[in-house]
């Protein structure tokens, strides 16, 4: 655990020397001192007219943090998809094998260090967002603040298939290319499919092929709509499912990570 631990902190130096958290705490604050001049422009009376406090507060908690929580992940999957190829970079590599740390809290320091990196800003923002609507509205929604542990597992998520395919490539372009498909297009359009679509597919075959995609590609989609829905608006989670399903996939991806990482040769 402690080489996992000095793993995490190095990962933590090496973002902030490449600025990645400078360009992140950068963004965050642009975006609340832009929330701040679009509030004082209005007046907390003519917000959510017809709607209880708490409700009113919810959904424009909701409605700022959804298209922020896809630009957060967009940008740290672009940020963080370096992390595991400079490690294994010629010299790197080499220096870190040398010590006496095993391969698997190797790539788990780092993993864990990119989650890190990541949550740190992503708090940031959402504490901001949190506190801004707070003092304006006067009312305190403490179950959005849970919103910056969703977005963060969900680009654990993702992160983890950056991570196989930064181990098998040994470079960045792949997995993030991998994690920006799985995110934009295929997470969409399986739920598409399968809530949406499922009627007019008279194909079985076809059928079961999507309902078998559907279970085992993460479920981002769901992650960053119903689910982050719940969360925000006080109810809770209502369906663990896309949770389960995605966070199992996040292990296999993990454990194929490790196991790979270990028969490489430098």
């Amino acid at each position: 655990m402690r080489n996992i631990g000095i793993m995490t902190m190095s990962t933590l130096r090496e973002a902030m020397s490449k600025k990645v958290f400078i360009f992140f705490i950068g963004i965050s604050l642009i975006i609340l001192v832009i929330q701040v001049i679009i509030f004082s422009l209005f007046k907390t009376n003519t917000w959510a007219s017809g709607m209880s406090a708490s409700e009113g507060i919810s959904r424009l908690e909701l409605m700022i943090i959804s298209p922020l929580s896809g630009l957060c992940l967009l940008l740290s999957i672009f940020s963080c998809s370096s992390f595991i190829p400079s490690m294994l970079e010629k010299g790197n590599i080499d220096l870190l094998l040398s010590k006496p740390v095993s391969r698997t809290e190797l790539l788990l320091g780092k993993y864990i260090g990119g989650l890190l990196v990541v949550f740190i800003n992503i708090l940031i923002l959402i504490l901001g967002v949190w506190f801004i609507i707070g003092v304006k509205f006067g009312y305190w929604n403490f179950a959005f603040l849970y919103s910056s542990l969703l977005i963060t597992f969900t680009f654990a998520v993702l992160y983890s298939i950056i991570v196989l395919l930064g181990v098998i490539t040994q470079g960045s372009m792949s997995g993030m290319m991998a994690a920006y498909f799985i995110y934009i297009i295929l997470s969409p359009l399986l739920y598409m499919a399968k809530f949406k679509g499922m009627n007019f597919i008279e194909n079985e075959t076809l059928k079961t092929g999507i309902n078998w995609f559907y279970y085992i590609i993460p479920k981002t989609q769901e992650l960053m709509g119903d689910t982050l829905n719940d969360l925000t608006t006080k109810n809770g989670i209502q369906n663990y499912q896309p949770v389960a399903t995605s966070f199992a996939f996040l292990i296999v991806m993990l454990l194929l990570s490790i196991f790979l990482f270990r028969k490489k040769d430098f």
